[in-house]
Order: C-alpha cells, then sequence, then structure tokens
C-alpha cells in the first residue's frame, strides 16, 4: 500500500486529534492505479511550525484552518503558493464566507470543511483532494516522460544521422576539388560509398515514421485479404541487391497463407526480419523463411547463419533506439527501432515476437499474429 502524508495545521488539539481518528484506518482506491493509498498524519498547532514541517517534508495533503494564532491561514497559503509547495490545501474553519474562500482559492486552496465536520465529510473532501494530487502528479510525470522520449529521440537521430551526412559531405567536397581528375567514372568509388550512406539514412527516416504513426495511432489501417507469401516475394526482390552482395542462400517455401491484415504492416514485418537476416549474416549464409497457419493465427519465422546473439543481449533487442554493439557488429548500420516496431504491430493483432539465438551460430525471429482482430 502506497502512503501519502497529510499535515493538519489547527490550533485546537481536539480538531487535530478527531483528524488523525478519521483517517488513521481510510483508504482511498482509484481504478487506474493499482495500489491503494492509506496516510500518514503528521499536526502542528501554528502556521508557523507548520510551514517549517512543510518545508522539510513533502506532503501531499494539506488540512489547514483559517482562524490561527499569529499568521493566519490565507497568509500561509501565499507563502506556500510563491515558494511553489505541491500540496492540496483543504481550508478547516468556522468562518465560511464568500470573502473567506475566494482569497483561500486565489492563493491555491482546493476545497473547504466547515467545523463542525463529520468523519464521513473530512473523509469526502480527502478522497477528492487525494484523487486530485494523483492525477496532477501522474500528468507531471508523462510530462517528463515525454520531454525525456523527445530528448532521447533528437539524440539518437542526430548521432544516428550525422555519420552519414559528414561521410557524404567528406565526398563531395573531394570531388569538388577533384582529386582524381576531370574524368567522372574516376570517381565511382564516391558515389557508390555515398548512395550506401544515403540508403542508411532513409532506412532510418522510414523506421521513424512507421514507429511513430503506429505509436501516435495516426495511421489510418486498411485491413483486407493479404497474401503473407506475396508479401515475402516482394520483400526479397528488395532486397536482391544485398543477398547477392554476400551471397546469402535463400530457402522460402510458399505456404499459400493468407489473413485479413493491413499489408503495409505485413510488410514492415517481413522487410525488418528479413533484411536483419541478410544484414548480420556471414558471407556464404544462409536464410530460411517459413510460413504456417493453423486456426486463428499465423506463424512467420526467419532464421539465418550469422553473428547470432548472446543470452544477455537479448532482452535488448526490442528496446527503441537499442543497438547491440559487439566487434561483428561495429561495421553494420541501423537505427535500433525495427524490432521495436515488429513487436508493436504484432501486438495490434494480438500477437508478439519471439526469438531464439546462439551466438556465432544465428538466430530464429518468430512473428506470431492472431487472425481475428
Amino acid at each position: 500500500m502506497e502512503k501519502m502524508k497529510i499535515l493538519v495545521i489547527d490550533d485546537e488539539e481536539g480538531i487535530r486529534e478527531s483528524v488523525k481518528r478519521a483517517l488513521r484506518n481510510f483508504t482511498v482506491s482509484l481504478s487506474y492505479i493499482e495500489d491503494d493509498y492509506g496516510f500518514e498524519i503528521d499536526s502542528a498547532g501554528s502556521a508557523e511550525e507548520g510551514l517549517e514541517m512543510l518545508r522539510s517534508k513533502d506532503y501531499g495533503v494539506l488540512l489547514l484552518d483559517n482562524q490561527l494564532p499569529g499568521m493566519n491561514g490565507t497568509d500561509l497559503l501565499k507563502i506556500l503558493h510563491d515558494e511553489e509547495h505541491q500540496v492540496i490545501t483543504i481550508m478547516i474553519t468556522a468562518f465560511a464566507s464568500i470573502e473567506t474562500a475566494i482569497n483561500a482559492t486565489k492563493n491555491g486552496a482546493y476545497d473547504f470543511v466547515t467545523k463542525p465536520f463529520t468523519p464521513q465529510e473530512l473523509k469526502d473532501s480527502v478522497f477528492k483532494a487525494v484523487k486530485h494530487q494523483i492525477l496532477s502528479s501522474t500528468a507531471k510525470k508523462l510530462l517528463e516522460e515525454k520531454k525525456k522520449i523527445r530528448f532521447q529521440f533528437i539524440s539518437v537521430l542526430s548521432h544516428e544521422l550525422k555519420s552519414p551526412i559528414a561521410a557524404v559531405s567528406n565526398y563531395l567536397k573531394l570531388m569538388e576539388k577533384k582529386i582524381s581528375g576531370p574524368d567522372i567514372s574516376a570517381y565511382d568509388e564516391f558515389i557508390k560509398r555515398s548512395q550506401i550512406r544515403i540508403k542508411d539514412m532513409e532506412k532510418l527516416i522510414f523506421d521513424l515514421l512507421d514507429l511513430t504513426r503506429i505509436e501516435s495511432g495516426e495511421k489510418k489501417r486498411e485491413l483486407g485479404e493479404v497474401s503473407i507469401d506475396e508479401v515475402i516475394n516482394e520483400t526479397l526482390d528488395n532486397l536482391t541487391e544485398d543477398i547477392k552482395k554476400k551471397n546469402i542462400t535463400v530457402k522460402f517455401e510458399p505456404a499459400g497463407i493468407k489473413m485479413k491484415a493491413d499489408r503495409t504492416e505485413i510488410s514492415i514485418i517481413a522487410s525488418n526480419l528479413i533484411s536483419n537476416a541478410v544484414k548480420y549474416n556471414r558471407d556464404g549464409g544462409e536464410v530460411n523463411i517459413s510460413t504456417a497457419g493453423s486456426e486463428g493465427s499465423v506463424t512467420v519465422s526467419v532464421s539465418d547463419t550469422g553473428i547470432g546473439i548472446s543470452e544477455n543481449d537479448i532482452g535488448k533487442l526490442f528496446k527503441e533506439f537499442s543497438r547491440i554493439k559487439t566487434e561483428e557488429t561495429a561495421g553494420i548500420s541501423g537505427s535500433g527501432i525495427g524490432l521495436s516496431t515488429v513487436r508493436k504491430i504484432a501486438g495490434l493483432y494480438g500477437g508478439d515476437v519471439k526469438v531464439k539465438s546462439e551466438k556465432g551460430k544465428g538466430s530464429i525471429f518468430s512473428v506470431f499474429l492472431k487472425t481475428e482482430i
């Protein structure tokens, strides 16, 4: 059970003890939080004493009497407002009036309880305050998380784009200086390397677009009958050059499987799994693609004879912007978000992605999709 600290500031000891008794075993349950909230209750007999306690501890709720010896409750509210305390204040007063309510609300009071009050009236007011505090805290955490993700996103994007942009820029400068003479054919290697770098940047941008569209829900899904075989064959056609470069043998036996799906989503899955199997394979290696259909589900598996993944690194595979850095992967480009996107798409179909791998021997990635969505 979570504990929230409550501070009671009232010059009447009887009121302070009444609040403690009423809230001692009181808990707050909300459908959107896992744990119930109980309370730790402190008390103070003056605003000055309470202010020192508020400065030394983080309280979630403040029960504050307005008529106090020395500094009154409204003056304390002004100080708390100026010092930007996050506590939610419930005013306790025997002199409730429109003017008092307006002044207290202007300075941050959330609610009022008028003396004499019943235990249930107090609990109702505390319940509302705690609910408001939890919602405010959750919203703040989400905002901070959003800022963190945004910073991470920009950092990764700038890091991943900086290297290829610098490489292409350097090749262009060398060509501008005509360091190999006026014959354009002398620069074929520079042009080829630049095209590879540009292709890497395009892949990164497309991966990011796929991920953000899926997460935001802005991508309009067009569901229809999709031939898994056709999607895989199209993917292989697009990867023909990469497959030839590494002399990879691809084995795929069409199984005639079709399912209701968004064709673009299935294409993203196939493209990521097969391109990874080629990219992380050894020269002269093999890629085996298989599909299987059973009642209510489809499975697509892609195995390779590549560098494999250690058991410790498998858990990092599906984290966004996470790339496994080893000696074997040092020269291989990638965005670190392809597999994360695959898992998110599989989730749209009530499925998931599984991986089996052995370092130095290869990997098998299997995507399970439910046909009823």
